[in-house]
């Protein structure tokens, strides 16, 4: 039986392992290898007598690496889910990426649209595979080697199934001339794309890429024939969001530093491309001439001069513990950036840096000033963040100059300052003489009088580089210490470019445009030409058409075809006409401006609902009124204004703002900047100004004094400091805190903050504002008082500067 048993058993045949099988054992392997390397490193260290930090180092890398990118992927997910969600599942969810229609009321649902790039998404990889593969590979790669990392190329590019979604589109209907149409584009692709790469011979991935931005579409010329539009211009008005994960051998790149270096380069090319200045013209009419759609068009000059900083966080390690910072700036207006020099140990820096942005766009372009903290490495990478600030061009443009000082955001303290003028632009040669005299006041060397668009059609007949082959030519364009590169026309000596450019110029009377002809392959010089810009104030609106000019040290035919355009700057002026479009509520018409009589000295504010422990100033509005301006500045940074002056604007998105003087005179909500009570407690009150700010979602809040503080010991006068946080969910981001004011019991701050928060979750905030002093035992900071503003019982739609009474300290939750 026993023999019988064996015979069954070895005619069974052998059975193979399941594929969970097979997956335990390499499961098994892996976990034991990992076990070997971990008790290897351990007992390598011991051996080798190293230092623990070798080991406790790259332990702690990780883990910070590790939440990084659970923090990273999060955002990812979340973002791709509004991608593949419907609108109203979007709405619903108060997802933070909301569409643009449900904040401004101008901004018109696309849903339709939406549908439609579904439909047309499969087509669009064709086109978008030819874009990666000839115009953004070569630009990163050359990107990248300022890095010294070389070899970049694509190798597969695939964009998904998930296409991109609009959520809002704005059509303006004023202020346009008759043969143009303007359309803006909240445009969001979260899609599940695939691309991969080779970096130093790195093969690696990039999937779950992300952009978010506002893209302009201007359709012109209009004509009379089928498609009724001659050409597009498409391009980003700011820069726009980017945000992807890094899979394959570059994974171990996908962390802060590394994966900077990568966005940032991304980010440049696609500024180069298509955002302000520069932009994505297509034509769609033969009959359109290529330079009506490719001459650069700018609507006037923005100069900024960054003078000084406060208060800035200390981020260098000393011996002693914290040290200071090596602070330095970095200013962007669209794809124009701009840096200053580090400042060593210095928390309050003055940099006195000048500059100037070509506009493009002055109702929509935003510029943006970060400050960080200079550490010797690689890059702004290693450099520690110290906050940024963004401003409206338009505040500017209707101001005609504007001196502020501008709270840094994500930081939590320090603000700078900055004093900014806008320049139009005039074919008038009269005035150069005073452009001119201008920049030589100021004393820089550096600053401009005048702009020069320059468009380059083609070369024609360029001599061969080498009788065997035809030459691969591009141009070096040249005014100052500006030099623009052209793409490469490859084996041809009749290139096309049809690319323009803009330059400042210092003085048009001395300067000139140098334009250089060079060979790819061999690089030489195929020839050059030196134009004197004077040349152009004796044309009739200063300007050139598309005209041949002979090329020196060239081919005895050899030439290049280029249209010049000179406009001068005019002085800073207040423009009274940079936004006609009104938001008017149904129960407040607009009426024609009459002069504003003054306010009744026994005139009150009207009540509004108090929050916990808050009670509005009895006293009459007398006094000077502190309050937020429309563009979130605060009166701090401004002379007081008499309450009789004050005229409130409607707040209402950038795109549709109305000078005070074109609007119905409107007297906002007056408080007296002094009181004679301790509150309800004793403890003193405090002034704040809280205001919403609609377009850019954010809370601004201005701490402006406190009064009355009791004063228990007259040999003690407390050391008092405000600091606030956003809750719920009190967390260091969240933190905020003024300077520290000694020896007062009537301190005075005026310190704006800003938190950017979603609209729909703004009823369920509160602001916890805590009155703090530094004279403590051991140096600690005993609490005074406390005030909570719940934000759901306030209309922000105007600013409102209350009085709060100060109260105990409430325990945490």
């Amino acid at each position: 039986m026993a023999s019988d048993n064996k015979m069954v058993s070895a005619s069974k045949p052998a059975i193979p392992l399941s594929s969970d099988d097979s997956v335990s054992v390499l499961s098994m392997i892996y976990r034991f290898f990992k076990k070997v390397s971990m008790v290897g490193a351990v007992y390598l260290v011991g051996y080798m007598q190293w230092s623990v930090a070798w080991l406790i180092g790259p332990v702690v890398l990780s883990v910070l690496r590790d939440q990084w990118r659970k923090d990273s992927e999060y955002r990812r997910n979340l973002a791709k889910t509004t991608a593949v969600s419907s609108e109203k599942d979007v709405i619903l969810a108060r997802i933070d990426d909301l569409p643009a229609w449900v904040f401004f009321p101008d901004v018109e649902r696309a849903e339709w649209l939406n549908r439609i790039l579904l439909q047309v998404w499969p087509n669009v990889n064709h086109y978008a595979r030819n874009l990666l593969k000839d115009s953004i590979e070569p630009a990163v790669a050359e990107s990248l080697a300022n890095f010294k990392m070389n070899g970049f190329k694509f190798e597969r590019m695939i964009l998904g199934t998930i296409a991109p979604r609009v959520g809002g589109v704005k059509v303006y209907d004023k202020n346009l001339s008759r043969d143009e149409i303007i359309m803006d584009i909240d445009l969001f692709y979260a899609g599940d794309c695939d691309i991969s790469f080779v970096l130093q011979g790195i093969r690696g991935g990039i999937k779950d890429l992300q952009i978010h931005g506002m893209v302009r579409v201007v359709m012109k010329p209009l004509i009379t024939k089928i498609p009724l539009v001659g050409g597009l211009q498409v391009f980003f008005l700011n820069n726009p969001s980017i945000d992807f994960n890094l899979v394959g051998a570059a994974d171990v790149l996908d962390m802060p530093g590394f994966s900077d270096i990568l966005r940032r380069c991304i980010v440049e090319q696609i500024a180069n491309m298509m955002v302000l200045p520069n932009k994505l013209p297509i034509k769609l009419s033969d009959e359109i001439p290529t330079v009506d759609l490719r001459m650069p068009e700018p609507e006037g000059v923005l100069r900024i001069h960054l003078v000084q900083a406060q208060n800035l966080m200390k981020k260098d390690i000393s011996m002693l513990g914290k040290g200071k910072s090596d602070p330095y700036a970095i200013i962007t207006v669209g794809a124009q950036k701009w840096k200053t020099k580090h400042i060593d140990s210095n928390v309050n820096p003055r940099w006195d840096f000048w500059c100037e942005a070509i506009i493009s766009s002055r109702k929509s372009q935003v510029l943006q000033c970060e400050a960080w903290d200079w550490d010797p490495g690689m890059g702004i990478q290693n450099d520690d963040y110290l906050g940024r600030c963004s401003l409206d061009i338009s505040q500017v443009v209707r101001s005609g100059r504007l001196d502020t000082w501008q709270t840094l955001q994500q930081a939590k303290h320090g603000k700078v300052e900055l004093r900014l003028s806008w320049h139009r632009l005039s074919t008038d040669i009269t005035e150069l003489s005073r452009a001119i005299n201008e920049t030589q006041l100021i004393k820089t060397g550096e600053l401009s009088s005048a702009v020069l668009a320059v468009y380059i059609d083609s070369c024609k007949k360029l001599p061969d580089a080498r009788a065997a082959s035809r030459p691969d030519p591009y141009l070096t364009v040249t005014v100052g210490k500006k030099t623009e590169n052209t793409a490469v026309q490859m084996r041809t000596g009749d290139p096309v470019y049809e690319i323009g450019y803009s330059f400042l110029v210092q003085n048009p009377e001395i300067n000139t445009l140098e334009i250089k002809v060079l060979d790819q392959k061999t690089g030489n010089a195929l020839g050059q030409l030196t134009y004197a810009i004077a040349l152009l104030l004796k044309q009739k609106d200063l300007s050139m058409l598309t005209q041949p000019i002979m090329l020196q040290k060239s081919g005895p035919e050899s030439k290049v075809l280029l249209s010049l355009q000179l406009k001068i700057l005019k002085e800073a002026i207040r423009e009274e006409d940079v936004e006609e479009e009104t938001l008017v509520r149904p129960s407040e018409p607009v009426a024609p401006a009459a002069p504003l009589a003054p306010a009744a000295p026994d005139s009150t504010p009207a009540p509004l609902p108090p929050s916990a422990g808050t009670v509005l100033s009895p006293e009459p509005a007398t006094q000077d009124l502190v309050n937020l301006d429309n563009d979130g500045t605060d009166g701090a940074s401004q002379k007081s204004i008499p309450i009789e002056q004050i005229i409130k604007e409607v707040d209402v998105p950038q795109e549709s703002q109305v000078p005070s003087e074109r609007a119905s005179p409107k007297l906002v909500h007056r408080t007296s900047s002094l009181t004679t009570s301790a509150g309800e407690a004793g403890l003193g009150r405090i002034l704040l100004s809280l205001r919403y700010s609609m377009p850019n979602q954010t809370l601004i809040v201005v701490v402006h004094k406190i009064m009355n503080i009791p004063l228990k010991d007259p040999t003690n006068v407390p050391d008092p400091y405000v600091k606030l946080y956003l809750l719920p969910g009190r967390s260091k981001d969240s933190k905020r805190k003024t300077p520290v004011v000694k020896d007062s019991c009537m301190p005075e701050f005026d310190e704006k903050f800003e938190w950017v928060i979603p609209h729909a979750e703004l009823h369920s905030r509160q602001v916890e504002v805590t009155v703090a002093t530094h004279k403590g035992f051991l140096g600690g900071s005993p609490v005074i008082g406390q005030v909570i503003v719940h934000l759901n019982q306030y209309d922000f739609l105007e600013a409102k500067t209350l009085w709060f009474d100060l109260l105990p300290e409430s325990p945490r939750e």
